[in-house]
């Protein structure tokens, strides 16, 4: 199959794009599986307004029809808004079954990578870097966007590992496969909520120009996999780390009480984390994506200069 038959550039990202102006890809299962509607698209909505208003092109990515989307309409980020969890939960083994058979999903981390990656888009903004999951053990429950960091060429910006996981193992994953996790003014690993996971990163950097610089210099050498840029919550709507332990410790014990495993496993203990929490996290969940929608267009301009 023809790549141009299954293929849709929006206009304005084609544009961006020929004319090596900084592109920043954003993922749409935050839409369809983040939130509820209409909230769910005006977050989508507020997170591609973010990224224009620092100087790049939003390219949110999904599949319609069975079409692999760089780029939504307003239209379409409402139809994923509505559709909710009707569309599937893309990721890489999901994208030629969608393709094939005309089907509408929404992509993960993952399967974002490889959508940018086909159209060279090398900045990626999401909320929290999925990761090695607790007791993965016995589960062998790992993050498929971890696999997708050791070999596709691509910056994801994101506020560290989310706080369900397993964060060292996620680290040790993360090392053998030769990710480097770079800290954006910060020598802590952000805990997604937290500003402080209790880990450290493998450099800090406090400029947007010199993680470009790392970005091009890592890919000139021919080394193709991604970079992890981690950018802490803003300092308001942080909460205390004890706080999110306590309860994700009490929502991992509701859910092995339920006998849940898969897929459901981590909608659910969002979900109870931010009942457990009064709602703080979910505020937090919408100020982590434009945080690092701002970022991620400061380092896609700085990107694109050099």
């Amino acid at each position: 199959m023809c790549l141009s038959r299954c293929l849709d550039i929006h206009p304005e990202v084609a544009a961006a794009l020929g004319a090596g102006r900084p592109v920043v890809a954003l993922e749409s299962s935050i839409i369809s599986h983040g939130a509820s509607w209409p909230g769910n698209a005006e977050t989508a909505l507020a997170l591609e307004a973010e990224v224009r208003a620092h100087g790049a092109i939003p390219a949110t990515c999904a599949i319609l029809d069975g079409r692999i989307k760089v780029g939504l309409t307003r239209d379409e980020i409402e139809r994923l808004g509505r559709s909710g969890h009707d569309a599937a939960k893309v990721s890489r083994r999901d994208i030629p079954i969608l393709v094939a058979c005309g089907g509408d999903g929404a992509t993960t981390i993952s399967a974002t990578m490889i959508i940018a990656d086909l159209v060279k888009i090398r900045v990626f903004a999401a909320g929290g870097l999925g990761g090695v999951h607790r007791g993965a053990q016995e589960s062998f429950d790992i993050s498929a966007d971890l696999q997708e960091l050791a070999r596709t060429p691509v910056a994801l910006v994101c506020a560290g590992i989310k706080s369900i996981l397993d964060t060292q193992l996620t680290l040790e994953y993360l090392e053998t496969h030769g990710v480097p996790v770079i800290g954006y003014c910060t020598d802590s690993l952000p805990g997604f909520f937290t500003l402080d996971s209790g880990f450290g990163v493998d450099v800090r950097l406090d400029d947007p120009h010199r993680i470009a610089r790392v970005m091009k210099a890592n890919w000139d050498l021919g080394l193709n996999n991604g970079l992890v840029v981690a950018n802490p919550i803003p300092q308001p709507f942080a909460l205390p780390r004890e706080v999110i332990d306590l309860a994700i410790e009490q929502a991992l014990a509701e859910a092995d009480a339920e006998g849940m495993v898969g897929k459901g496993v981590t909608p659910f203990l969002i979900s109870r984390v931010n009942a457990l929490t009064g709602g703080a996290s979910a505020g937090g969940s919408v100020q982590i994506g434009l945080n690092n929608a701002r970022l991620a267009a400061a380092i896609a301009v700085a990107y694109a200069s050099l």
